[in-house]
């Protein structure tokens, strides 16, 4: 009977893995050309309370639409009557939810939130909306603003939770935004709604929230009003945004602004409104230069319309001959579109941007950062060669970029370049929300107008004046925060050594105890993909989706 011989076949070589992959994450980097950031707002807010709607994907698509303004992290909390879940990640809106995400949110009230970090890193234990506990249950918040009374209201915490760690009631979270978060959850006798209307009245700075809790949902706006906030209407429920383009993407109806100093409530009741402050209008003047989109209303003004009306304005205040007005694109085109009317100069396009440069994780090698302002823009040779332009754009900041930009049109062939600016110098940073560069690297602080022109290169430059771009906006000057063009502050601001993005993340806050912070351990970093088990010190599920100078002013 003949044998059967069996061989061992030797084990086939493993593939090599990749140890560590990492990922997009969606925030937009300035690596490319990091001595030019450009002025960044802090943060977008949405809210909605619309029983028998999908409120996670309004909340999905009115982030979407307020993406410009914050593009380092995104977050959804949705309430059902009986609690709250909350999803937030690292990145843009469209990277950090999908269809599944979104289907898991399920109830009737939900707020949203993309951030741009003014106060506090750009982490995740950082992103919006945060949570904290109250009498009656829990509340979820979104922030759009910088407060200027952080220490302050450490303090009075500090005294409300006594024997409480800072880590403890800031759940290793380092914004201004967890502060009012833990004041409003502070209160151990008061509604929410009542609590808002004390504690609200402490806050100092710019602030508009968008909050809620398993059932209600409320905004509030500071009594200066800096940062925007509207309301809108469903046909079956609420909505608010920090601009009125979000409406507009929802199918919401405009129906007013928050006003400054005023808190409003939503629920099975209906809509109610309280004041915790008078009213003090200093509403933000960059929201009309840069921030909000151009298809937004600010009281009662098209964002858009106002932009091309400072370009009329700026024509008239600074005249060229010239061939062709070109924007930079797309913050420059509306003023580019006024300049071009009121001048009689033809319109053209002469730069192509690449909307899609900085989202990415790729850090870009020296051969590709100089190329610089290539990656963003390019010529069109065939426009510009041999013309006379007028290139308008909306601010200088530092100047490095317009100086590129003049260097490369002039090598596409442009004979003459004269630039004209859509704002006033910037002089001063920005303490209410926008992360501007400190006032020493702002180039308008130690160059007048001839100085600058001489360091970007141009054949003349020209900024519309303060009183010229406050008339195109409709609004009196009085009720106009200006502070970025003229200094003038209509906030306190803190003691210098209180000021900055890292404030809160100084060790010797009033709120730590020495010996508390010395045994606490840091906040561990969620792995990707992974659901945080309940917090033991809140009982707060989260669902994890993935893991200004303070010297400005003294500076010289």
């Amino acid at each position: 009977m003949p044998t059967t011989v069996r061989r061992r076949c030797p084990p086939a070589p493993r593939a090599p893995r990749l140890r560590h992959v990492p990922r997009g994450d969606g925030r937009l980097t300035h690596e490319i050309d990091p001595d030019d950031k450009r002025p960044q707002d802090a943060c977008g807010v949405f809210g909605v309370w619309a029983p028998g709607e999908d409120v996670a994907k309004l909340s999905y698509y009115g982030l979407y639409a307020l993406q410009h303004r914050g593009q380092e992290s995104a977050g959804i909390a949705v309430g059902d009557g009986k609690a709250i879940l909350v999803y937030k990640d690292m990145g843009l809106v469209s990277q950090v939810f999908d269809e599944r995400t979104l289907s898991s949110l399920v109830g009737h009230v939900a707020v949203g939130h993309c951030r741009y970090s003014t106060t506090g890193s750009s982490r995740w234990e950082n992103a919006q909306p945060t949570l904290a506990p109250t009498t009656e249950g829990t509340i979820a918040l979104g922030h759009n603003g910088n407060l200027t009374n952080s220490h302050e209201l450490a303090d009075i915490i500090a005294r409300r939770s006594e024997g409480v760690s800072r880590d403890a009631v800031m759940r290793g979270n380092t914004t201004d935004t967890a502060l009012i978060t833990a004041l409003l959850g502070s209160h151990p006798d008061a509604s929410l709604e009542d609590a808002a209307v004390d504690d609200l009245a402490l806050l100092r700075g710019a602030f508009s929230l968008v909050f809620a809790d398993e059932s209600t949902l409320f905004a509030a706006r500071d009594p200066q009003g800096i940062r925007p906030l509207v309301l809108g209407r469903l046909e079956r429920g609420w909505v608010v945004a920090s601009e009125t383009a979000a409406l507009d993407i929802v199918g919401a109806s405009l129906v007013r602004e928050i006003e400054p100093g005023e808190l409003v409530a939503v629920d099975r009741g209906g809509l109610r409104t309280r004041r915790f402050a008078p009213a003090e209008p200093r509403g933000c003047l960059f929201e009309f230069v840069y921030l909000a989109r151009p298809d937004t209303r600010i009281s009662d003004r098209s964002v858009h319309a106002a932009r091309v009306d400072v370009g009329r304005r700026l024509a008239v205040e600074h005249p060229a001959e010239a061939d062709m007005v070109i924007p930079v694109p797309e913050s420059g085109t509306p003023a580019a579109v006024g300049y071009a009317e009121a001048s009689g100069i033809p319109f053209g396009s002469g730069l192509v941007k690449n909307s899609y440069v900085g989202r990415t994780f790729i850090q870009p090698s020296q051969t590709i950062r100089q190329l610089g302002i290539r990656l963003k823009l390019n010529p069109l040779r065939e426009v510009i060669e041999g013309k006379r332009l007028v290139v308008v754009d909306d601010s200088i900041v530092r100047g490095n970029t317009q100086r590129a930009l003049v260097r490369m049109l002039r090598e596409a062939g442009a004979t003459q370049i004269h630039v004209r600016i859509s704002s006033p110098p910037v002089k001063w940073p920005c303490f209410y929300g926008i992360d501007f560069a400190t006032r020493a690297e702002l180039i308008a602080n130690g160059l007048d107008t001839e100085e600058i022109r001489r360091h970007i290169g141009a054949d003349s430059l020209g900024y519309i004046s303060l009183e010229a771009l406050t008339e195109s906006t409709h609004v009196p000057a009085g009720l106009l925060c200006r502070a970025c063009f003229n200094g003038e502050y209509p906030v306190a601001l803190p003691d210098e050594a209180l000021r900055g993005k890292h404030a809160l993340e100084q060790p010797a806050l009033p709120l730590d105890d020495p010996a508390d912070a010395a045994a606490a351990p840091g906040p561990a970093q969620p792995m990707l993909g992974q659901q945080e088990p309940v917090d033991a010190a809140d009982g707060l599920p989260v669902l994890v989706g993935g893991a200004g100078g303070g010297d400005a002013l003294s500076r010289p």
